[in-house]
């Protein structure tokens, strides 16, 4: 009898041990598998800010497999990518999908997994129109992205209230060609004057076109450039496009990301990854847990918090009035 009781507690403990995510690894085995995939890089700011609310949310009950498919740096290698993502996905034969950005929807989900699997598969970081990619399907819904940019146009106006007209600059990707969409959309009610969209593919392109815009607007809203070829061929990061624009134009860049006031950006009214990753990772917990997923619908992102760069401001000659100040984060540009 003193045998089975010690079996009772033991099995007990290790139930708790599992649940409060103190397991062994090879205990954590045992749990349902996850697959993520990204379409960028491990080590891109986007990725990480929406890697870290998926963690946090589903890494105490289930083992998370995350897949990158690097298409910023090597877009033609895509549909290989994929490939081997759904080979992953076949082998592992996870409870739930969460699938990032628009390559892995047109070049993952869409070919393999839309109305194919009964896999629930949640997806984020969406800047096409849903319809796109044919989502909602009978096991796809998520959460789209669409950047503040009325917004953060009027902060930057709010700094310098003599900016009356706004360009924009992105690498040309699917991404870009969404968020232009939005612009097209919208633009009519900027508090600026919208004057041109531009999409770089090479380090040259981004010179001459920025030399073009800094004639023609007083801000240049910049989206993610990252991925674009160097003198040498070899893809630029974030940090040094965006000090080789911020040089370029002379004037302030405005963006909608963290990263982009941290790499030299006057300001910006950020959309978060972390927003993203937490409400895909719940609704795909909702669905595991047996929700239909045909009865969870597409969310929109909602919130978006101010960031203002001092280091550029000072360098300006900028001063807020203080009230401006006032919910807004300060930071410097990162050296």
């Amino acid at each position: 009898m003193k045998k089975y009781s010690k079996v009772i507690i033991a099995s007990m403990f290790f139930l708790q041990m599992v649940t409060c995510g103190y397991a062994s690894e090879l205990d954590q085995d045992l749990r349902p598998d996850v697959l993520v995939v990204m379409s960028y890089h491990e080590s891109y700011p986007w990725c990480r800010e929406i890697k870290m609310e998926i963690d946090r949310i589903l890494s105490h009950s289930y083992q998370i497999h995350y897949f990158y498919m690097n298409t910023k740096n090597q877009y033609e290698q895509g549909e290989q990518k994929a490939k081997e993502a759904f080979a992953l996905f076949l082998k592992i034969k996870p409870a739930g999908v969460i699938t990032v950005d628009d390559n892995a929807q047109s070049m993952f989900v869409v070919p393999y997994l839309k109305d194919k699997v009964t896999t629930p598969v949640m997806f984020c970081g969406v800047n096409a129109t849903p319809e796109k990619y044919g989502f909602p399907a009978t096991n796809v819904s998520g959460i789209l992205e669409r950047s503040h940019i009325t917004e953060t146009i009027a902060l930057a106006q709010q700094l310098v209230p003599t900016m009356t007209s706004v360009c924009f600059m992105g690498k040309k990707s699917p991404s870009i060609l969404a968020i232009k969409e939005q612009v097209m959309g919208e633009h009519a009610n900027y508090s600026a004057n919208f004057i041109d969209f531009k999409m770089p593919t090479t380090r040259s392109d981004v010179l001459s076109m920025v030399e073009d815009l800094k004639g023609r607007c007083d801000m240049l809203f910049m989206e993610t450039m990252e991925g674009i070829n160097g003198v040498d061929g070899r893809p630029m990061e974030e940090k040094e496009i965006t000090s080789l624009v911020a040089t370029t134009f002379g004037k302030p860049l405005i963006g909608s990301n963290l990263y982009s006031v941290r790499h030299g950006a006057l300001c910006a009214v950020v959309k978060t990854g972390q927003e993203q990753g937490v409400t895909a990772a719940r609704m795909l917990l909702k669905a595991m847990m047996g929700s239909p997923v045909d009865q969870i619908p597409i969310e929109i992102n909602k919130y978006g918090k101010r960031y203002i760069n001092i280091t550029v401001m000072k360098k300006m000659g900028i001063k807020p009035k203080p009230m401006l100040l006032q919910g807004t984060e300060l930071i410097r540009t990162e050296k």
